[in-house]
């Protein structure tokens, strides 16, 4: 059942082709194996071409056990194996981040790196409907817009998430069944970062106290926002074409006067969308800043600027309203 219903998934949102090459993120989890085991199977049919990247952090005594499954694994069912080892607690102290946000940077880098060395096509990720989930409750408890209420996409450029309809249950179920023995972290049981927190103490409560099917609503819940944000999104595109000015590596112009005309929740999605197509992300960006643009914005006599984060600068000159990169980040 679970294959099945990862087959739909991938035909549903076009995940992937024929003769594809695809790069697959392996940690040795019950996610990721079953992940892969299921590529393995459809490797022939879609006659694709298949390698692992996995990443040792250096953190678990069992790491690396992880990563000799991760290698075995991939020789029985002769599938190319890349590994990396990184200290992510030392680089968490080097480059003053979270250990979790250093984990990550370091793991899709090296994900990007084996896709470019082996001219791959696209990057597989383990995450199920049941990350999405957790990450929407992340999102809620941090304060967040409508887009932090769609979770976790199943494609996002390169990247592609074949398990993000499937709970883990199931996924664990699968394992079982098909005698795979992944691997298990025992710091997931361990209620120290955010996300435990939801996954072993908020989820297991509500589904005790208030609704057994929590994951199903809410990934219900996401669907609906994606969709309402496809809609206000394509506006604001079409806005955007209308008042641009001139756009570019550097910097984007567009017309205040036509801006300011917008109605505010546009005028709102106009700044990310201008953010992130002259950034690359919108990460920096809050609340308030965009409340400050707003009303730098609609005081429109004379110039004036604002620096929302260090690496942008919002300037008011000659009736235009400018969006520019900071010089260090030129």
């Amino acid at each position: 059942m679970l294959k099945k219903e990862v087959l739909n998934t991938i035909k549903e949102y076009n995940l992937i082709s024929r003769n594809d090459k695809i790069v697959l993120a392996v940690s040795g989890g019950p996610d990721s194996i079953t992940m892969l085991h299921i590529f393995i199977s459809l490797r022939k049919e879609y006659n694709l071409s298949l390698y692992v990247a996995h990443v040792n952090h250096m953190i678990r005594e069992n790491a690396k056990l992880d990563e000799e499954f991760v290698k075995e694994f991939c020789i029985k069912n002769d599938v190319p194996c890349f590994v990396k080892k990184v200290d992510v607690l030392k680089k968490a102290n080097e480059d003053k981040i979270g250990t979790e946000e250093a984990g990550r940077n370091v793991r899709y880098e090296f994900f990007n790196e084996v896709l470019n060395n082996t001219g791959s096509d696209k990057i597989a990720i383990a995450h199920n409907k049941n990350d999405s989930v957790e990450t929407v409750i992340l999102n809620i408890i941090r304060g967040t817009g409508t887009a932090g209420l769609i979770g976790i996409e199943s494609k996002n450029g390169r990247y592609i998430r074949p398990l993000i309809r499937s709970e883990r249950i199931d996924i664990e179920r699968y394992c079982r069944e098909n005698n795979l023995n992944p691997r298990i972290d025992e710091s997931n049981s361990e209620n120290i970062y955010n996300r435990n927190k939801v996954r072993n103490i908020i989820i297991p409560y509500i589904k005790d106290k208030f609704n057994p099917n929590i994951i199903n609503t809410i990934d219900k819940l996401s669907d609906i926002i994606k969709e309402e944000e496809i809609y206000i999104n394509n506006i604001v595109n079409n806005i955007y074409k209308k008042i641009l000015i001139e756009e570019r590596d550097d910097y984007i112009k567009v017309n205040l006067k036509e801006f300011n005309n917008q109605e505010l929740l546009i005028r709102k999605k106009m700044i990310f969308y201008i953010t992130n197509k002259l950034m690359g992300t919108t990460k920096g960006l809050e609340k308030v800043n965009i409340e400050d643009i707003i009303k730098l914005c609609g005081n429109n006599i004379g110039n004036k600027y604002l620096i929302p984060y260090k690496e942008l600068k919002v300037v008011l000159k000659n009736k235009q309203l400018y969006f520019e990169k900071s010089k260090n980040n030129r």
